[in-house]
C-alpha cells in the first residue's frame, strides 16, 4: 500500500499526454503492473482484457517471448548505434530492406524515426525539401481530411483535424487545409457510398483549385480514420485519391501508423486497393509497441531528387539520435517474423472477420447508431435516436459510462469524446476472446442506456 501511495505521489510530476490534467490530479492514475497475451493487470491485481492493443499498437499481443529475446540479445550485443555519418547496424539495415520488400510497389527508401508523429513530420519536411530541390519552391500547401489524425508534432498537428489538438497550439498553419471527411454515416450525401466518394473527389479538386494547383504539395489521408472515430471511407477511396492526386499533380501521403501491420487484414491497408502512395508513414504495429519506432517510406523519385540535391557533398539535414535504433530494429524484425511466419497475420484476418460479424450484431441494440470497421479495427457509434442519428447530450457522457461499466467487468477499449467507442484487438485474439468482448460490451451498453433512460 505504501508503494501505491508513493507512486501516486510521484505521478504528480508526470504531465500525461491527451489527459485532462486537473481531472487527473483529482482522480489519480490507473497504474498497469503487468501484461500477458491479451490481458493487462493493474497494481491492485485487477485483470482486464485489452480490446485496444494499448494505443492501437500492441498488434502481436503481450508477452511474446521471441520479441523479448530479440531485444535482450541486441541489448547485450550492441545496445546503440547511430545511423549518422555512414554508420549503421545489421538490424536496421535488415529492417529497411524488409519494409521496402513488403511495402506497396515503388516505396524503396526508408527513413527511420521514433514514432508516428515524427514519421509524419519527416514526410512534411522531405516533401518541402523535394519541391525546393526540384525548382518548385512555391509548392508548400498541404491538404488533409477533417477528423484526420496525423500526430502531435508542431508540423503534423496542423494536418491533424481534431479541435483538441489545435486548441491554443496555433495550428493549422496557413499552409495547412482540410476537406470534409468521407464519413458516410453523417455525410450530407450519405448513406450512398458512391455519392460520398464523388463528393470527396470534388472537394479535393475544389480545394486545390482554390489554393492554386502550382502551390499544393500533397494530400494526406489515413485508409481508415483512426482517432477521428474509426471512419471507414467508401470502397475505392484510396484508389480514387491516388488517381485524383496524379491528375492534379500533387503527391499522396498515406498514413498507416494505425492501419499498418495486419490491423485491417493485409500487412498494409493500401494493399486492399492496390495503391502505392508517394509517401507512407508507419509506426505502432511496426514493433508491436514493445519499443518506440517509426518509419517514413518514400518513392524512388523523391529519394533521387533529395540525393541529387546533395551531389556537392552536402548532407541531408534531417535525422534523430534514435533513428534506426538497433534494439528497436531487432524488435521490429522479430515482430515481422511473428506476423509473417508465426501466423499472426493470418489469425488476424480470420478472427477479424468474426469480430466484425459479432460486433455488427450489436447494431440492433437501442442506443447503437452504427457499427463500422475492417479486420481488427472497429467503432460503435452511440446515438440518442437511431432514425435522426441525434447524439446523446454531451453532459451525459454516455460513452464514458459504457467504458466504466465494461472496465468493472474486465474489459478496456477507447471511448472517444463524441460517444464513439473504438476497438483494436490484438492479432492474437481468438474467437472465444471476441465472444467475451462482445458479451461484456453488450451488457455495458444496456446498463448505461438504461441508467440514462
Amino acid at each position: 500500500m505504501r508503494d501505491l501511495d508513493r507512486l501516486v505521489r510521484q505521478d504528480h510530476h508526470w504531465v500525461h499526454p491527451v489527459t485532462a490534467l486537473l481531472q487527473h490530479e483529482a482522480e489519480g492514475p490507473c497504474i498497469w503492473k503487468s501484461a500477458q497475451g491479451i490481458h493487462l493487470t493493474d497494481i491492485h491485481g485487477k485483470r482486464v482484457q485489452d480490446a485496444f492493443s494499448g494505443l492501437w499498437c500492441v498488434n502481436a499481443g503481450y508477452g511474446q517471448q521471441s520479441i523479448v529475446q530479440a531485444a535482450r540479445h541486441q541489448l547485450e550485443q550492441l545496445p546503440y548505434a547511430t545511423g549518422y555519418f555512414h554508420f549503421a547496424s545489421e538490424p536496421a539495415i535488415t529492417l529497411a530492406a524488409r519494409l521496402a520488400a513488403l511495402a506497396p510497389k515503388g516505396l524503396n527508401r526508408v527513413v527511420f524515426g521514433q514514432g508516428g508523429s515524427d514519421a509524419v513530420d519527416t514526410a512534411i519536411r522531405l516533401i518541402r525539401y523535394y519541391f525546393n530541390a526540384t525548382g518548385r519552391p512555391e509548392k508548400k500547401q498541404f491538404i488533409g481530411l477533417q477528423r484526420g489524425y496525423h500526430g502531435t508534432s508542431s508540423n503534423g498537428s496542423g494536418l491533424t483535424a481534431l479541435p483538441l489538438f489545435h486548441r491554443y497550439f496555433d495550428v493549422p498553419t496557413p499552409e495547412q487545409h482540410h476537406i470534409p471527411s468521407p464519413y458516410t454515416y453523417r455525410h450530407p450525401d450519405g448513406p450512398d457510398e458512391s455519392k460520398v466518394l464523388l463528393s470527396t473527389i470534388k472537394a479535393l479538386e475544389n480545394k486545390v483549385a482554390e489554393i492554386g494547383p502550382d502551390k499544393v504539395a500533397a494530400f494526406i489521408c489515413e485508409p481508415i480514420q483512426g482517432s477521428g472515430g474509426v471512419i471507414v471511407p467508401p470502397q475505392g477511396f484510396l484508389k480514387a485519391m491516388r488517381e485524383t492526386c496524379d491528375r492534379l499533380d500533387i503527391l499522396l501521403i498515406v498514413d498507416e501508423v494505425i492501419t499498418g501491420f495486419g490491423r485491417t487484414g493485409p500487412m498494409f491497408a493500401c494493399e486492399s486497393e492496390g495503391v502505392s502512395p508517394d509517401v507512407l508513414t508507419l509506426a505502432k504495429g511496426l514493433t508491436s509497441g514493445y519499443a518506440p519506432m517509426g518509419a517514413t517510406l518514400i518513392s524512388e523519385q523523391i529519394y533521387a531528387a533529395i540525393a541529387q540535391a546533395g551531389s556537392d557533398g552536402t548532407p541531408l539535414g534531417h535525422g534523430q539520435t534514435y533513428a534506426g535504433h538497433p534494439v528497436s530494429a531487432a524488435i521490429a524484425n522479430a515482430t515481422l517474423d511473428l506476423y509473417l511466419e508465426g501466423g499472426l497475420l493470418e489469425n488476424g484476418r480470420r478472427v477479424g472477420a468474426y469480430f466484425q460479424e459479432r460486433l455488427k450484431q450489436l447494431e440492433s441494440m437501442a442506443g447503437v447508431g452504427e457499427v463500422r470497421g475492417r479486420g481488427m479495427l472497429a467503432a460503435l457509434e452511440l446515438v440518442q435516436d437511431k432514425q435522426t442519428k441525434v447524439k446523446p447530450a454531451a453532459a451525459s457522457q454516455l460513452g464514458q459510462h459504457v467504458l466504466k461499466y465494461a472496465f468493472a467487468e474486465g474489459l478496456v477499449f477507447r471511448a472517444f469524446a463524441d460517444d464513439i467507442l473504438g476497438f483494436a484487438p490484438s492479432l492474437n485474439y481468438t474467437e472465444a476472446d471476441v465472444d467475451v468482448l462482445i458479451d461484456i460490451l453488450k451488457y455495458s451498453i444496456e446498463k448505461a442506456v438504461s441508467v440514462q433512460a
